[in-house]
């Protein structure tokens, strides 16, 4: 299967300022396509422009970015999503500032309840996904 019935959506969190956030969701994305473990899925495509140039590996799915109020709408979309068994990778608060040893020792010492969530990205089955993001309004 190629994957047709499937979505990609990101919901980032819009108290997090833009530059932050785009960040976060740069991590993610590269975090979520490197854990898919059949690439078909995510129906990558090389587009040629007239000069001949690659454009290489740019999905032909489409990428839905939401916005969510605050951290604990993130917080309890990844819980659903980990209830429906729904792909997503997820950026903190504590994954930020330092080098990647200090993020990591920060996340290790943070309660889940504690973090602050910037995003999630989710991908899977396409009704699922619908119905967990259904509240959540378009990022513009």
């Amino acid at each position: 299967m190629n994957g047709q019935n499937k979505k990609l959506v990101a919901v980032l969190n819009e108290k997090i300022e833009l530059g932050k956030v785009l960040n976060a969701l740069a991590h993610m994305a590269l975090g979520l396509g490197g854990s898919i473990e059949n690439k078909e899925e995510l129906r990558l495509t090389n587009y040629k422009d007239a000069d001949g140039g690659d454009h290489a590996n740019i999905s032909e799915r489409g990428f839905v970015i939401l916005k969510a109020e605050n951290s604990n709408k993130i917080r309890m979309l990844r819980k659903a999503a980990i209830a429906n068994n729904i792909k997503y990778v997820d950026f903190t608060n504590t994954m930020t500032e330092g080098t990647y040893q200090d993020q990591l020792r920060r996340s290790s010492e943070t309660k889940e309840e504690n973090l602050e969530y910037y995003g999630i990205i989710l991908f899977g089955d396409f009704e699922i996904i619908t119905e967990l993001t259904k509240k959540f309004s378009l990022w513009k």
